[in-house]
């Protein structure tokens, strides 16, 4: 019995590494969402850009969250780190499966994503079991 346990609680001891899994889960979640707002309803691609950027937020702060949870101390770091990589993923898959060109403003939605992750990483670290 002791093994099964074992078996299926399977976690990921790294903060940044488990706040990226976290963050991706909920952009699998947000993106889910807004395909089914898509289809349902009589949006268009175009009018979905802040929704969009809604979902990589709240993913970007519960990976953060996440990643303070799992860190003993430094939340914001772990969060920062987790907000930063989460970022430059996005844009590496935009640029690889999009075709689209690197631009200045890139560098601001990376920090933008570090800055959301550090603050979800400030209460995350809060949320410790003592």
């Amino acid at each position: 019995m002791y093994l099964i346990r074992r078996l299926l609680s399977w976690r990921i001891s790294n903060p940044v590494l488990s706040g990226l899994c976290r963050s991706f889960m909920w952009m699998l979640a947000g993106a889910f969402v807004l395909s089914l707002l898509l289809w349902g309803s009589g949006l268009k691609e175009q009018d979905l850009t802040m929704y969009t950027y809604l979902v990589h937020g709240i993913a970007a702060a519960f990976g953060g969250l996440t990643a303070g949870s799992r860190a003993v101390n430094k939340g914001w770091y772990q969060g920062a780190l987790t907000g930063t990589f989460y970022g430059a993923i996005v844009l590496l898959v935009g640029f690889l499966a999009l075709d689209s060109s690197p631009a200045g403003i890139d560098g601001l939605w990376i920090l933008a994503a570090a800055a959301i992750g550090a603050l979800g990483g400030m209460f995350g670290v809060n949320l410790q079991k003592s």
